[in-house]
């Protein structure tokens, strides 16, 4: 397969004469086939792990790398716990909070959130929630002045703005003489946030730690403490560490076991999602079968003139071995290199094709984001460029043999 003379007559083979048009079309096809699927594939994954990349970064912005509550979901001492996590490695700072869920009123309108009670110098240790910051700052929370920071989606749902008035009604309930009445207290926004994902912009509100411990009747407890990390990879180790440590005396959780489902979905759709193409690939790969049984069909004259020279059978399959692997290198070629061109625009293209066309192909209410993203990475390039490109073999070896049992004098007894 390697001499010479038989990569001379393999590529011969690659250029059609006059009456063998129609094999060069097919040729052709198979070319664009198996780029085509290679393109498809390496721009799937590319948005794929746009997708994962783009939806952790602001997942992780806002989720705490670990947290550490007490057996019955509260903290009674989280300064002495604060301090003691100080010197414990790989943790870079704790935070304390205080959560629950609310209705927040503003006018006629109204809507459910999830209100995090945060004291703004510890926060910024262990979230990136101060550079969300559109309007306002994380130090405007003031205890005993009942601000509150809102999302985005949830200002414009609720028609407000820094400086507006919004009612807080909590599911605690006082009992008065006119009978149970739920908690409410009067809230001002002196701040709006921003991250990028809907659920978060949407349904999600930050107040003072101490007006949150009043709203929810906490007094000097806090729901947990939240712990940031310097690897966050690394985070189920540190937290199952942890979690010996203070064993029995705390609960410790990490963002893996919050958000495990998700991400699995994610990894798994990827898996599902590669075999389909890959499968397209190889649908593509295998049309090489037929472009070269036509050619073997057609040049059987030839092969019979080369063999009755002493050329050997294996030097035949070797030829169109060599026409087989051409054009699947080439074909693999072209699929790369379109594919990452498509993989690296792929933003722009579907930003430029939503202006031209005034639709919105991720709706914000319904995704987690809303622009298409793409993240490529050369190993899945290199992945599918090898794999492609051995099908493209193996799709060779058939035609291939089928050539080298053409036998001379049968093909040459009527010539």
């Amino acid at each position: 397969m390697f001499k010479p003379l038989i990569f001379y007559i393999g590529l011969r083979y690659t250029r059609a004469k006059r009456r063998t048009q129609f094999i060069s079309f097919v040729t052709l096809a198979s070319v664009l086939g198996i780029a085509l699927s290679v393109t498809a594939l390496i721009t799937v994954l590319s948005v794929m792990n746009g997708f994962v990349d783009k939806i952790s970064e602001r997942m992780l912005s806002m989720t705490s790398h670990a947290t550490i509550t007490g057996l019955y979901g509260q903290l009674d001492d989280w300064h002495a716990l604060e301090q003691q996590l100080k010197t414990y490695p790989h943790v870079l700072g704790s935070a304390p909070f205080v959560t629950g869920q609310v209705m927040i009123n503003a006018d006629r309108r109204v809507n459910g959130t999830m209100v995090s009670g945060i004291l703004p110098d510890y926060e910024s240790k262990v979230s990136e929630i101060a550079d969300k910051m559109k309007l306002g700052q994380l130090s405007d929370l003031v205890a005993g002045e009942y601000g509150i920071i809102l999302g985005l989606e949830q200002a414009n749902y609720l028609g407000v703005t820094v400086g507006d008035k919004v009612t807080i009604i909590s599911p605690q309930v006082n009992s008065t003489p006119a009978g149970v009445v739920p908690r409410m207290r009067r809230f001002s926004v002196v701040g709006i946030f921003q991250v990028g994902m809907y659920e978060y912009d949407r349904n999600m509100a930050l107040i003072h730690i101490d007006d949150a411990a009043k709203l929810f009747r906490m007094e000097n407890s806090v729901s947990a403490l939240r712990i940031k990390m310097d690897d966050l990879l690394n985070a189920p180790q540190i937290t199952a560490s942890l979690a010996k440590t203070f064993a029995d005396k705390y609960s410790v959780s990490d963002w893996t076991m919050a958000h495990d489902n998700f991400f699995q979905a994610i990894k798994m759709e990827k898996k599902v999602m590669s075999i389909i193409l890959l499968l397209m690939v190889a649908v593509s790969a295998f049309n090489i079968v037929s472009t070269l049984i036509m050619v073997v069909t057609d040049k059987r004259s030839d092969i019979a003139i080369l063999k009755t020279q002493g050329l050997t059978s294996a030097s035949v399959m070797g030829i169109f071995m060599v026409l087989g692997t051409v054009i699947g290198l080439f074909g693999t070629i072209l699929g790369v290199i379109c594919g990452v061109l498509l993989a690296i625009n792929v933003p722009e293209l579907v930003s430029a094709i939503e202006q031209l066309f005034h639709v919105k192909f991720l709706n914000a209410q319904v995704y987690y984001i809303s622009e298409l993203p793409s993240k490529l990475m050369w190993g899945d390039v290199w992945a599918t460029a090898g794999m492609a490109f051995l099908l493209s073999l193996l799709a060779t070896i058939y035609p291939a043999w089928q050539a080298a049992k053409v036998n001379p004098a049968e093909v040459l007894r009527y010539e």
